[in-house]
């Protein structure tokens, strides 16, 4: 008893950090919410439920790091409170920081480079990336690493920090760029039409055409090949949609060019045989 009269000022002001340090935590994080809601701008393509992932992800990470800083602001203002010169300690943590930052580059590296991959929207959970070549599906992102799976099911680690060039592959809409040969008889017209016309066929149907923006079309005669007249095609979709929109195209396309008689050519190889002189 004696001693809580002899400190009873310091046990009240140390109860009085301690409760302070938790209300603020509190308020920030009640704040921290609502301004990661309204600050973040919604991409003009992306899904409710994937923008609510990519604000949820945000205020996690703020609120993580600002309960870290509320706590130790309240500690080194109880351990001073208590009488204990924290210039040394702040000294000390400097020295331990400095030889931590040695040790510990690449980590810094990885979560830097995490912290702008979210702030960005560089790529989310859902989308397909190539990041330095490897490509697949993003599975998870954390502020250290990427998670990727490739189509043969093999799941990649990918350190945040490594990462030099991320193309995002489905980021907003996706494309659709391929070429159809036609053999060099063909009546180049009608073989535009027949393809434009599958094309505007696949956008109507009411199986296919929530999943596509503009109708896959002829955008050019793209090259005079080997066998063929190649023409290129191209459309937009919805992410993620694209490689489902081609196998059906495909699909149509050589059924309408069979029945408007048009032909696919393959490679062919003319060889002509030396006569020996007798």
């Amino acid at each position: 008893m004696e001693f809580i009269k002899e400190h009873q000022t310091e046990i009240v002001t140390i109860v009085g950090i301690l409760v302070a340090a938790w209300a603020t935590k509190r308020l920030v994080l009640f704040f921290i919410g609502r301004f990661v809601r309204k600050a973040i701008k919604p991409d003009k393509f992306s899904t409710k439920s994937a923008e609510m992932q990519r604000e949820d992800t945000l205020i996690h990470i703020a609120r993580g790091s600002l309960t870290v800083v509320v706590w130790l602001m309240a500690g080194m203002m109880i351990l001073k409170e208590l009488g204990v010169e924290i210039g040394p300690l702040l000294a000390s943590a400097g020295v331990a920081g400095v030889a931590l930052g040695f040790g510990g580059q690449w980590l810094i590296r990885d979560l830097i480079a995490g912290l702008f991959i979210v702030l960005e929207n560089q790529y989310k959970v859902g989308d397909v990336v190539s990041l330095d070549g490897m490509a697949g599906l993003v599975e998870d992102i954390t502020l250290r690493m990427t998670t990727l799976r490739d189509l043969d099911g093999t799941v990649h680690l990918i350190p945040n920090g490594t990462i030099n060039r991320a193309s995002n592959l489905t980021r907003d809409y996706s494309g659709v760029d391929m070429n159809i040969g036609v053999a060099y008889d063909t009546n180049l017209k009608q073989a535009i039409k027949v393809v434009n016309d599958v094309g505007i066929a696949i956008a109507k149907d009411k199986e296919w055409k929530e999943r596509i923006i503009t109708p896959l079309q002829v955008l050019r005669v793209d090259n005079f090949g080997d066998s063929a007249i190649e023409l290129k095609i191209t459309g937009r979709t919805k992410a993620l949609e694209q490689w489902n929109v081609m196998g059906e195209f495909r699909l149509r396309l050589k059924e309408a060019l069979d029945e408007a008689g048009i032909e696919i050519p393959f490679p062919q190889r003319v060889i002509h045989q030396a006569k020996n002189n007798v």
